[in-house]
């Protein structure tokens, strides 16, 4: 279809504006990713699609597409981090500490590239880039994995501005994980990530967690979904001792970097928890008190 039939349906006002149908989503979709339309026609869509806004048959259809440009690479026994492709701005990430508890249990998927509005945080590509990951942990560069969704990184930074594919970029499934974890910012999130990524998994969860990354720091919701049924749960790091107080300074990379290459006691035992909580989740446990206590055992006879 004529790209300019998707601008209008997004970009004439409320009462001009419709929803495009699922087959569309994937036309659209195609359109992007192949850029044979013109960069401010992409750029014009991006807009007017965030501010219609989007709708979850709409997403269902461009993940659908999106995928089908994306090179699987399976990894068993693993599950895969949806993080924010803007970054994160105030606190370390914990995932490359976290993975080292989970060597001899779990393999963790973490994906990135450079950095994508609006947020200007620190990417996991400059991490991963700059850490070395233990063996379980696995890093994918779209620039790989996905190189026409990579190819529309320059027009979107000159935008400036969140768009839909902030959304579907989270979660690109490259591994074909079983299970998987996203971040949410606030519980209205919940809903829509659950109708747009749910059927992609065996068991799906989504954490409140920290800058809305998939990453434990202080007491939050985590949702499980399996089998169609959705179950909440409450995680608190001073249940388990710990005691972390989260910055809300702008961080850059190389105090990040070395946060995770010298890491404070607090730290570790946060990364701790977080391994534990992905162990539950992964169903190797029961609880995630019975998976914190396992990793406990294991740190304690290591030393």
């Amino acid at each position: 279809m004529d790209f300019h039939t998707y601008i209008h349906a997004v970009g004439t006002g409320h009462k001009g504006n419709r929803d495009l149908s699922y087959e569309e989503s994937c036309d659209m979709m195609q359109q992007l990713l192949e850029q044979h339309i013109h960069p401010e026609q992409i750029a014009a869509f991006l807009l007017g699609w965030r501010m219609k806004p989007e709708t979850i048959e709409e997403f269902r259809g461009a993940l659908h597409t999106l995928q089908r440009y994306t090179i699987a690479s399976p990894i068993e026994n693993s599950l895969e981090l949806g993080y924010p492709f803007d970054g994160k701005c105030n606190n370390p990430y914990l995932f490359p500490l976290t993975a080292a508890h989970l060597q001899q249990e779990l393999n963790l998927i973490v994906t990135g590239d450079v950095w994508q509005p609006a947020k200007g945080g620190v990417t996991t590509q400059e991490i991963c880039r700059h850490v070395t990951l233990s063996h379980n942990l696995y890093y994918f560069d779209r620039k790989t994995y996905c190189p026409a969704l990579h190819s529309l990184s320059r027009i979107r930074q000159r935008l400036g501005l969140r768009s839909g594919l902030n959304t579907l970029e989270k979660l690109p499934n490259v591994a074909q994980s079983d299970t998987a974890l996203i971040g949410v910012f606030h519980k209205p999130y919940v809903t829509k990530y659950i109708d747009i990524f749910a059927s992609h998994y065996t068991r799906f969860a989504l954490l409140q967690g920290n800058e809305g990354t998939p990453e434990l720091f202080s007491k939050s919701r985590l949702w499980i979904v399996e089998n169609h049924h959705v179950s909440e749960y409450l995680v608190d790091p001073k249940r388990y001792g710990i005691d972390y107080r989260r910055s809300r300074e702008k961080i850059d990379v190389n105090s990040s970097l070395n946060q995770l290459k010298k890491p404070k006691k607090e730290l570790r035992e946060l990364a701790a928890l977080n391994a534990a909580m992905l162990l539950f989740i992964a169903k190797k446990f029961s609880t995630i008190d019975d998976a914190f206590a396992h990793l406990q055992h294991l740190d304690a006879s290591e030393a």
